[in-house]
């Protein structure tokens, strides 16, 4: 199971261990029993062998407890991406320091066997490099902890948009009070509109792939959504542009009936001075893009599971007739309650409607199907090609296709066959692998049928796997 870390255990989890390491190894030694402890190694007495037992269980699991919080800490961009950088080099000193001590202490002969300047050279440049690295990692990330301490407003975060946790406990009485007092479509210094439709804006979430993300409030239910925005006026003429805003509203009203536990709901759609927005659900967790590299990959059930669940949610989709067009790791997202949910269902092909470009090519080129790529009319099949990319970069932490520019990628997903994952990834079984290669199929004709085909022959390797 993944858990995103909760900081207020993890720091209690993280000193309870430290301090195990610090004083469980002297307090032990010290009782009368320790003196006849029958274990002696590197020619240390009982009670000194104890200590040394001890101290270094100690150390081995807050060095364990380190790397868990390293690969589960949500990279976040403020407060937990500097934390997760400086996490293990502050874990790697303290446990240089402990044994320093340890052995300063109690095994002076381990010391003097490899000798005092010998020792004293390798801890000094020990301690060298580590303070290097805590150097490095601080002033790479210094930018991470300067935004956790800005106010909410003034938070300039550029990260896939706002479906994340703590947006709405940063949101205090006295800010909704100011903005309840703001008159409808006033806009803030900033740019940042006052209110969108009924729901009063809050605060900037990041931006996206149809623009700048908003936490909204509906006051009626006082309940906070989260606002994708777009520009609707990038039209001259007057016709086409009415064109494009009724296809704004009928893709939006389409994806907007979508009623699935594992799909982002649609609440509502509206336009603003020619500012087209979609007011959705607000989700709090952790998106796949953040399991999708080494050594961050998630365990072979949980990813079997997770892709099985998004699969029979792309069915559903499909059978109501909406094509997501942008399936990749970072629209797809597993909440603190671990829920799957799909994000931006339809907003791609939504986002289509608002460019005076003909012949554009939605959705992000890693992830695109060959069908995509050619500019021919899309199905539910051109998702199930994208969920097998995600489903080959999760289990073996790099996409099926890669190239140095983006011509030379697309040509390569139309043209190159795809990489072997059992080359990459030695224990994939061969059914796992003949499911892959057959999504993987360019020619949707020989992929699977329906995207439930898809997530049953995943649930059928997932039991595979229990037997």
């Amino acid at each position: 199971m993944v858990n995103v870390v909760n900081a207020p255990s993890w720091t209690f989890q993280y000193v309870l261990v430290a301090l195990v390491a610090l004083f469980a190894g002297p307090g032990l030694s010290k009782l009368p029993e320790a003196q006849s402890f029958p274990l002696t190694l590197f020619g240390l007495t009982g009670f000194q062998t104890l200590r040394l037992i001890v101290e270094g269980t100690g150390l081995v699991a807050l060095c364990l407890l380190s790397i868990r919080a390293f690969r589960q800490m949500p990279d976040n961009g403020r407060g937990f991406s500097f934390l997760r950088q400086l996490i293990l080099p502050v874990t790697i000193l303290f446990i240089v320091i402990v044994m320093d001590k340890a052995l300063r202490i109690e095994g002076l002969s381990l010391v003097d066997r490899v000798g005092p300047i010998r020792y004293t050279l390798v801890y000094a440049a020990a301690l060298m490099l580590i303070g290097l690295w805590i150097t490095a990692a601080w002033l790479l990330h210094l930018d991470a902890l300067h935004r956790f301490f800005l106010k909410p407003a003034q938070s300039t975060r550029r990260q896939e948009p706002g479906l994340r946790a703590e947006d709405t406990d940063e949101i205090d009485s006295e800010q909704e009070n100011n903005e309840t007092e703001a008159a409808a479509n006033i806009t803030t210094q900033s740019g940042q509109p006052g209110t969108l439709g009924r729901y009063k804006v809050l605060k900037e979430l990041g931006r996206g792939s149809m623009g700048v993300v908003y936490l909204g409030k509906d006051p009626t239910i006082q309940r906070f959504v989260a606002i994708k925005t777009m520009q609707l006026d990038e039209i001259d003429d007057r016709d086409k542009l009415q064109e494009v805003k009724a296809r704004f509203f009928r893709e939006a009203e389409s994806t907007g009936r979508l009623s699935h536990p594992n799909i982002v709901t649609i609440f509502d759609a509206g336009e603003e001075d020619d500012l087209g927005y979609i007011a959705m659900e607000l989700l709090q967790g952790t998106t796949l893009k953040q399991w999708s590299r080494k050594p961050n990959l998630l365990p072979l059930e949980k990813v079997l599971s997770i892709l099985a669940t998004v699969a029979e949610a792309m069915d559903y989709a499909h059978q109501q007739g909406v094509v997501h067009r942008d399936i990749k790791p970072a629209n797809i997202m597993l909440t603190t309650d671990e829920v799957v949910k799909i994000m931006d269902f339809g907003i791609a092909k939504i986002t289509t409607s608002s460019k005076t470009q003909t012949d554009i090519v939605m959705g992000t080129p890693t992830y695109m199907s060959p069908e995509q790529i050619a500019g021919k009319k899309v199905d539910g099949r051109s998702d199930i090609f994208s969920l097998a990319v995600v489903m080959f970069e999760l289990l073996t932490g790099r996409p099926p296709f890669t190239a140095d520019n983006v011509s030379a990628l697309l040509f390569a997903i139309a043209h190159t066959p795809h990489l072997s994952a059992k080359a990459i990834r030695s224990d994939l079984s061969p059914t796992i692998k003949a499911v892959l290669d057959r999504a993987l199929h360019k020619d949707p004709v020989h992929r699977y049928r329906r995207a439930g085909e898809f997530a049953m022959e995943l649930r059928s390797c997932l039991e595979g796997l229990a037997a």
